[in-house]
């Protein structure tokens, strides 16, 4: 691995995501690296066609996003990443981290890959999908009990 100049994390809510922020936070001080953080909803109205999406729909996902935006300002406060540039977005988890990477010129994505086998990794997962669609690098790190 080079120097890098910027890391995404890519990071839910759930309590193993101190294992990215962890790893985020060595590998940046490492490399001198700027961090940013970006959390996806999932959004309620994609089963719809846009322009028949229902507004209950809608306005739910403006309220998730709101709800994210707040959490995601405190899970970077909590875990050491105060004055990090925190991007919230609507859309495919995969999709979103991968174009948030490109836009901000990010060098290195970590995410947290929860090890899935069977179906469920046949399906794909976001770690997985966010490996084949990145032009950067990226560092899956293992979350749950292994």
């Amino acid at each position: 691995m080079g120097a890098y100049q910027h890391i995404l994390l890519a990071v839910d809510f759930t309590p193993e995501v101190r294992m990215v922020t962890r790893k985020g936070r060595e590998l940046a001080g490492q490399n001198g690296a700027k961090v940013s953080l970006v959390h996806v909803v999932e959004y309620s109205s994609s089963s719809y066609p846009a322009d028949l999406a229902p507004p209950v729909a809608l306005d739910l996902d403006d309220r998730l996003k709101k709800s994210a935006e707040v959490e995601l300002k405190e899970l970077a406060i909590t875990h050491g990443f105060p004055d990090a540039k925190r991007y919230v977005e609507l859309g495919v988890p995969k999709h979103e981290i991968v174009r948030i990477a490109e836009e901000k010129t990010v060098d290195l994505i970590i995410i947290g890959s929860h090890g899935r086998h069977g179906m469920q990794f046949l399906l794909g997962s976001t770690a997985n999908g966010v490996l084949h669609l990145a032009k950067c690098d990226v560092l899956a790190v293992r979350m749950g009990g292994y």
